[in-house]
Protein backbone atom coordinates (compact mmCIF):
# COMPACT_ATOMS: atom_id res chain seq x y z
CA UNK A 1 0.00 0.00 0.00
CA UNK A 2 1.67 3.55 -0.83
CA UNK A 3 1.82 5.62 2.31
CA UNK A 4 2.13 9.01 3.42
CA UNK A 5 5.62 10.37 4.42
CA UNK A 6 6.24 10.86 7.71
CA UNK A 7 7.78 14.88 8.23
CA UNK A 8 7.35 14.80 11.98
CA UNK A 9 11.31 14.79 13.31
CA UNK A 10 10.21 13.87 16.42
CA UNK A 11 9.07 10.63 15.28
CA UNK A 12 11.82 10.16 12.69
CA UNK A 13 14.56 10.68 15.43
CA UNK A 14 13.32 7.32 17.32
CA UNK A 15 15.70 3.88 16.97
CA UNK A 16 13.92 1.33 14.91
CA UNK A 17 13.00 -1.87 16.43
CA UNK A 18 14.01 -4.92 14.96
CA UNK A 19 12.08 -6.13 12.92
CA UNK A 20 10.45 -10.21 12.33
CA UNK A 21 8.67 -12.13 9.89
CA UNK A 22 5.35 -10.78 11.08
CA UNK A 23 6.99 -7.29 9.63
CA UNK A 24 7.11 -8.68 5.81
CA UNK A 25 4.07 -6.41 5.19
CA UNK A 26 6.28 -3.27 6.07
CA UNK A 27 8.65 -4.22 2.93
CA UNK A 28 6.15 -4.26 0.82
CA UNK A 29 4.78 -1.18 2.01
CA UNK A 30 7.88 0.18 1.03
CA UNK A 31 7.87 -1.10 -2.33
CA UNK A 32 4.61 0.66 -3.23
CA UNK A 33 5.26 3.80 -1.56
CA UNK A 34 8.85 3.93 -3.64
CA UNK A 35 7.76 3.16 -6.64
CA UNK A 36 5.27 5.86 -6.91
CA UNK A 37 8.00 8.15 -6.17
CA UNK A 38 10.81 6.50 -8.68
CA UNK A 39 11.75 10.14 -9.79
CA UNK A 40 12.44 11.72 -6.61
CA UNK A 41 13.56 8.93 -4.70
CA UNK A 42 16.08 6.29 -4.45
CA UNK A 43 15.27 4.57 -1.16
CA UNK A 44 13.25 4.65 1.98
CA UNK A 45 12.96 3.85 5.78
CA UNK A 46 10.28 2.01 7.41
CA UNK A 47 9.62 4.86 10.20
CA UNK A 48 9.30 7.61 6.97
CA UNK A 49 6.04 6.09 6.36
CA UNK A 50 5.13 5.95 10.14
CA UNK A 51 6.64 2.49 10.58
CA UNK A 52 8.59 1.97 14.14
CA UNK A 53 10.71 -1.35 12.68
CA UNK A 54 13.83 -1.78 10.91
CA UNK A 55 13.37 -1.99 7.60
CA UNK A 56 14.83 0.18 4.18
CA UNK A 57 14.88 -0.53 0.54
CA UNK A 58 16.70 1.06 -2.02
CA UNK A 59 16.91 0.47 -5.69
CA UNK A 60 19.61 -1.53 -7.09
CA UNK A 61 19.54 -0.96 -11.22
CA UNK A 62 15.40 -1.40 -12.26
CA UNK A 63 14.84 -4.06 -8.55
CA UNK A 64 13.74 -2.61 -5.70
CA UNK A 65 16.16 -4.47 -2.88
CA UNK A 66 14.18 -4.82 0.97
CA UNK A 67 16.66 -4.94 4.03
CA UNK A 68 15.19 -6.08 7.47
CA UNK A 69 17.50 -5.22 10.72
CA UNK A 70 20.62 -4.24 8.34
CA UNK A 71 23.76 -3.39 10.17
CA UNK A 72 26.84 -2.19 9.00
CA UNK A 73 29.71 -4.28 9.35
CA UNK A 74 32.45 -2.62 7.71
CA UNK A 75 33.19 0.44 5.56
CA UNK A 76 36.09 2.04 3.61
CA UNK A 77 38.57 3.32 5.44
CA UNK A 78 37.91 7.20 5.00
CA UNK A 79 34.30 8.87 4.32
CA UNK A 80 33.71 11.73 1.58
CA UNK A 81 31.75 14.68 1.84
CA UNK A 82 27.88 14.63 0.29
CA UNK A 83 25.31 16.17 -0.18
CA UNK A 84 22.10 14.82 -0.27
CA UNK A 85 18.03 15.21 0.22
CA UNK A 86 14.97 13.42 1.87
CA UNK A 87 11.72 13.06 0.91
CA UNK A 88 10.81 13.68 4.64
CA UNK A 89 12.95 17.01 4.57
CA UNK A 90 13.32 20.28 2.76
CA UNK A 91 16.42 20.66 0.49
CA UNK A 92 19.94 18.71 0.83
CA UNK A 93 22.33 18.55 3.67
CA UNK A 94 25.93 17.75 3.65
CA UNK A 95 27.20 14.83 5.68
CA UNK A 96 29.76 12.34 5.17
CA UNK A 97 29.83 8.64 3.80
CA UNK A 98 31.64 5.45 2.68
CA UNK A 99 32.29 4.27 -0.75
CA UNK A 100 32.37 1.04 0.31
CA UNK A 101 29.78 -0.67 3.09
CA UNK A 102 29.25 -4.45 3.92
CA UNK A 103 25.95 -4.85 5.61
CA UNK A 104 24.24 -7.95 7.43
CA UNK A 105 20.48 -8.32 6.94
CA UNK A 106 18.07 -10.42 6.63
CA UNK A 107 16.07 -10.52 2.95
CA UNK A 108 12.56 -10.48 1.26
CA UNK A 109 12.57 -14.28 2.98
CA UNK A 110 13.79 -13.80 6.41
CA UNK A 111 17.43 -15.34 4.89
CA UNK A 112 20.08 -13.90 6.25
CA UNK A 113 22.52 -12.39 3.85
CA UNK A 114 25.93 -10.12 3.69
CA UNK A 115 26.47 -8.21 0.92
CA UNK A 116 29.22 -5.85 -0.09
CA UNK A 117 27.57 -1.87 -1.72
CA UNK A 118 29.82 0.66 -3.68
CA UNK A 119 29.34 3.84 -4.65
CA UNK A 120 25.54 5.43 -4.64
CA UNK A 121 24.16 2.41 -3.40
CA UNK A 122 26.39 2.36 -0.55
CA UNK A 123 25.52 5.85 -0.17
CA UNK A 124 21.48 5.39 -0.20
CA UNK A 125 21.61 2.31 2.22
CA UNK A 126 24.01 4.41 4.60
CA UNK A 127 21.08 7.09 4.44
CA UNK A 128 18.34 4.74 5.41
CA UNK A 129 20.39 2.68 8.00
CA UNK A 130 20.86 6.17 9.58
CA UNK A 131 17.26 6.85 9.66
CA UNK A 132 16.74 3.56 11.88
CA UNK A 133 19.30 4.76 14.72
CA UNK A 134 16.74 8.45 14.69
CA UNK A 135 19.94 10.15 12.52
CA UNK A 136 18.53 12.76 10.10
CA UNK A 137 21.11 14.31 7.38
Amino acid sequence: MIKDIVRDILFLQRKAEPATKDDWQVGRDLVDTLESKLDTCAGLAANMIGSTKAVILFRQGNKSVVMYNPEILKTSPAPYDAEEGCLSLDGRRPCKRYDKIEVKFMDSLFRKKTKTFTGFTAEVIQHEIDHLHGILI
